[in-house]
């Protein structure tokens, strides 16, 4: 059983990595220079991809905490994976509640000013960024 977790304890950041690479730097951002594709569409598809990422993070958050309590691994192992997770739960809790309402708001037809929580977003995912790559390396067999 150890040897599964401590695989899984590599495999998993490397799975939500390249999740969150393809989707948020790949993407998201092209849909939008993608012919046809309105603010509004554009809005509306990202919602739903990024709702879904963010479901598939947390189910592999929770696996890499499960691999990670039966592995027992150093402080180090535990430190990438703790920010990883805060990261995430900082995504989901603090920034995308209200991009969702601005969101809202587009859809239903008012022009806003240009927002500035996707900034927050796009920082927060590249620490994610490094906090997988560093839970991957610190998880390599």
């Amino acid at each position: 059983m150890d040897t599964v977790a401590q695989h899984v304890l590599w495999l998993l950041p490397m799975l939500w990595l390249g999740m969150v690479l393809a989707i948020s730097f790949l993407e998201a951002p092209l849909k939008f220079r993608a012919p046809g594709v309105t603010l509004a569409l554009g809005l509306g598809i990202g919602r739903l991809v990024f709702r879904a990422l963010n479901v598939v993070e947390a189910v592999l958050a929770v696996a890499l905490v499960l691999a990670t309590l039966v592995v027992a691994p150093g402080p180090g192992i535990w430190a990438w994976l703790a920010v990883a997770v805060v990261l995430l739960a900082a995504q989901i809790l603090v920034v995308r509640p209200p991009l969702s309402r601005r969101a809202d708001r587009v859809l239903a037809g008012e022009e806003l000013p240009r927002s500035h929580a996707h900034f927050w977003y796009i920082g927060l995912e590249v620490a994610k960024v490094l906090a997988l790559l560093g839970l991957a390396i610190a998880a390599a067999p």
